[in-house]
């Protein structure tokens, strides 16, 4: 395991001197939060398939290919979708606002006054994104080093936190483009092939395992359409992917660069369906189907190939990490913190802000690791995540974008009633169930309709800045007070 070792440690401190070189050029708000603004379309879709394909879309997504065959390739697809979705048709528009957070496009759309409470939803989303993720180093480290849970999360944590803090947004962009190559080589070019020739070929996959298994359709047509719910819609709004579109050079790079992403993703679903099918032929009787991907790296790889196949997966799981922490601690800062405090500034000046938001991301890291220190059940905080997201925060923004007529009481309205009832109905039903974010959706819409045609219409002159913010007509600034505090 030697070799494993040092490749895995180079690894880790590549990723420390990334931030540390991050630091160096995060000299702005604009610089930290966002790397500029300035990415083309080469880091853009690198960065922006980084952060989608994280430790569940890799473990996780080989635990499903194990479990279902062919047909557990659908989680990750319907990220994917969401990300093709996203880029053709909204991210134009999205990069075009010059804004930070989704809470700032809500307050630019209605007329203010949406920032706090759509903001502590989106901090929830994010927060438990970012624990989600987090709880995944225990696994990775316990297969590299034997190490427990606690000490695994500490470890992989700190590492994440440290460059996250040190250069904001250019220390991960840097990261996840490594992240994203050692990621295509580890798990496409290495992983995949070799997992098929261990299990004898598609031809003796058939043989070995049940039709079921290479049904397109054989994990179930409902479990599908909620993944789409889910994770189709959640990628449409989430702060951490909408941080990434706001990095985009041009609203052609965000366009274009995200489609090539979102195609890359629905390759990496499939890859990972196939492994975890070739496991189940190599491994019949797992005692947990997470438990695929570690087995067969561990035992099925060669020395050096293991290693770096271990650091794919750490990579996957560090680049959704921190692009989650990022986004918490942005919307932490920008949407709550400096809303309640009403330390808004009007003078232009960026560079003040710099320290105030490396602060909160090591604030909000320190807690992710000890949220996921105390948590266990991964996927139940994953699904708390999503419904929250969705439930929420799916139909005003939307709305939001497409209906003119909607209003700010609309919005609100929205996102109390869709996040009360999320939040009832997983009591009700439980936190894995698919009432919660069926009729938690249904009833955010059916409030933001009703409200909204209930109450006056958008004053025309927020409309009339907003069209003109859409069509990119109107510079940024640094902390641009939004219609409420004018």
């Amino acid at each position: 395991m030697a070799v494993d070792y040092t490749v895995i440690v180079v690894y880790l401190a590549g990723m420390l001197a990334m931030g540390w070189w991050g630091m160096r050029r995060a000299k702005s708000k604009s610089e930290f939060l966002v790397a500029g603004r300035r990415l083309g379309p080469a880091m853009y879709s690198g960065t922006m398939a980084a952060i989608v394909l994280g430790g569940a879309s890799t473990i996780g997504g080989v635990g499903l290919g194990y479990k279902y065959g062919l047909s557990g390739a659908w989680m990750v697809f319907t990220i994917g979708l969401g990300i093709l979705a996203l880029s053709i048709f909204f991210s134009a528009r999205i990069a075009r606002l010059k804004v930070y957070t989704v809470s700032e496009m809500l307050d630019l759309r209605y007329g203010g006054r949406s920032g706090v409470i759509s903001g502590v939803v989106m901090w929830a989303y994010t927060l438990m994104l970012a624990v989600t993720s987090t709880i995944a180093y225990a696994t990775i480290f316990d297969v590299l080093f034997d190490l427990n849970r606690t000490v695994a999360i500490i470890l992989g944590g700190t590492i994440v936190v440290a460059y996250s803090t040190l250069g904001g947004m250019w220390s991960i962009t840097l990261t996840d483009m490594v992240q994203f190559v050692v990621k295509t080589i580890g798990v496409l070019l290495l992983l995949l092939p070799i997992a098929v020739v261990k299990a004898g070929g598609f031809s003796e996959m058939k043989a070995k395992l049940p039709t079921s298994y290479f049904d397109p359709l054989g994990i179930g047509g409902e479990t599908i359409f909620t993944y789409v719910l889910i994770y189709t819609f959640g990628m449409l709004i989430g702060q951490d992917i909408w941080q990434r579109v706001f990095t985009a050079r041009s609203d052609t790079t965000a366009k274009w660069g995200g489609t090539v992403a979102g195609t890359y993703c629905l390759v990496y679903a499939i890859a990972g369906a196939v492994i975890g099918t070739a496991a189940k032929v190599l491994y019949p009787n797992l005692g947990s189907a997470d438990d695929a991907f570690a087995t067969i790296v561990k035992d099925d790889l060669p020395i050096g190939v293991r290693g770096l196949v271990l650091a794919a997966a750490l990579a996957a799981v560090m680049s959704t990490s921190s692009g989650a922490l990022i986004a918490c601690a942005t919307v932490a800062n920008n949407d709550i913190w400096s809303r309640l405090r009403g330390a808004v500034r009007h003078d232009g000046e960026e560079h003040d802000e710099v320290k105030g938001n490396r602060a909160f991301i090591l604030i909000m890291g320190v807690g992710v690791i000890c949220t996921a220190i105390a948590l266990n059940n991964v996927v139940e905080a994953l699904t708390v995540a999503y419904n929250l997201l969705v439930g929420g925060l799916l139909v005003p923004i939307l709305g939001g974008l497409l209906w003119k007529r909607g209003t700010v009481q609309g919005a609100l309205a929205s996102v109390i009633v869709g996040g009360a009832a999320v939040i009832g109905l997983m009591a009700a039903f439980g936190i894995l169930a698919n009432e919660p974010v069926y009729y938690g959706l249904l009833s955010s819409l059916a409030a933001y309709v009703v409200v909204s045609l209930a109450t006056k219409p958008t004053d025309e002159a927020v409309l009339a800045a907003w069209r003109e913010r859409l069509a990119g007509r109107t510079p940024e600034l640094a902390s641009e007070p939004t219609p409420a505090h004018q």
